[in-house]
C-alpha cells in the first residue's frame, strides 16, 4: 500500500521466498528441516515484477539457484552461461513453462539423502538416516499424500526403478561435468555421516530406553553395531 500511495509499485520488483520448509510430522520429525523431503525442500516463491504475467500460477520444477539468472535475464544483465542455474524469466514475463523435467533434492547435515522429485512423485535414497530408522528407499505420491505418511516403495516398484535411474544419470552428469573428481555426500559419510547425530548414538540409546522406547533402541543397536564398536562412541 505504501509503494502504491507513492506511485511506484508498477517500478518495484517484490520476491518472497525463504532458505527451507519445514516438517510438522512427515517423517516422525516436527519443527525440523532435516531431510530431503517434500515438506523441508519445496519452498515459496512469489514474483511480482513489472510487465510480468499477473496471477500466473507455475507449476513446473525450479532449483532455488535458478533464480539468480531469472533476475540477471530480467534485468537484461549478462550471465555466466556455466552457472549451474537455469533461467524461468520466460515463465514470469509470457506465463510458458521453463521448468526441469525432475530435480534432485540432497541434505548431508542431519542424514545422508538423495531424493528425486518427478511428477507427483518423491523418491528417497537414505545413505545414513541420521538414527531415524529410516528405510534405503521411500516413495510417495505428494500429490495425494503430501504429508508423506504411505511410503509406496514397494507397492509401486515402476516408479521407484524409473527415480532410481533419474539420480543415477544425475549422479553421472555431475561428475562428468564438475573440475571436482569428489562427491560431497560422500565426503561425509566418510567423516562418519551426517554431523549433528555424529557422536551422540550412545546418549540417544539411553534416552530412548529411560522413556520407554527400548523397542527402537534395539533396533538402533542392531543396525549401528558397527559404530558402537568405533572409538568415538566409547
Amino acid at each position: 500500500s505504501k509503494l502504491e500511495a507513492q506511485g511506484i509499485l508498477d517500478e518495484v520488483a517484490i520476491i518472497i521466498t525463504s532458505d527451507h520448509g519445514e516438517n510438522f510430522g512427515e517423517l516422525g520429525l516436527y519443527g525440523e528441516h532435516a531431510t530431503a523431503d517434500y515438506s523441508t525442500c519445496r519452498i515459496p516463491m512469489i514474483i511480482r515484477w513489472p510487465g510480468a504475467q499477473k496471477n500466473h500460477v507455475d507449476s513446473a520444477f525450479h532449483y532455488h539457484i535458478d533464480l539468480v539468472p531469472t533476475m540477471a535475464d530480467l534485468l537484461g544483465l549478462q550471465h555466466a552461461s556455466l552457472w549451474d542455474g537455469q533461467s524461468y524469466a520466460k515463465t514470469i514475463q509470457e506465463g510458458t513453462e521453463a521448468g526441469r523435467p525432475y530435480l534432485v533434492l540432497s541434505q548431508m547435515a542431519h542424514v545422508c539423502q538423495r531424493s528425486v522429485r518427478f511428477d507427483d512423485w518423491l523418491y528417497m535414497r537414505t545413505y545414513h538416516d541420521g538414527l531415524n530408522l529410516f528405510p534405503d528407499e521411500m516413495l510417495f505420491n505428494v500429490k495425494e499424500d503430501p504429508h508423506e505418511q504411505h511410503d509406496l516403495a514397494q507397492a509401486r516398484p515402476e516408479k521407484r526403478d524409473q527415480a532410481a535411474r533419474m539420480l543415477e544419470a544425475w549422479h553421472a552428469e555431475m561428475m562428468r561435468t564438475s573440475d571436482s573428481t569428489i562427491d560431497p555426500l560422500w565426503t561425509v559419510m566418510a567423516e562418519g555421516g551426517p554431523h549433528h547425530p555424529r557422536g551422540h548414538l550412545k546418549a540417544y540409546l539411553d534416552r530412548l530406553e529411560k522413556t520407554g522406547r527400548s523397542e527402537g533402541a534395539a533396533r538402533l543397536r542392531e543396525k549401528y553395531k558397527h559404530e558402537l564398536d568405533n572409538s568415538f562412541e566409547k
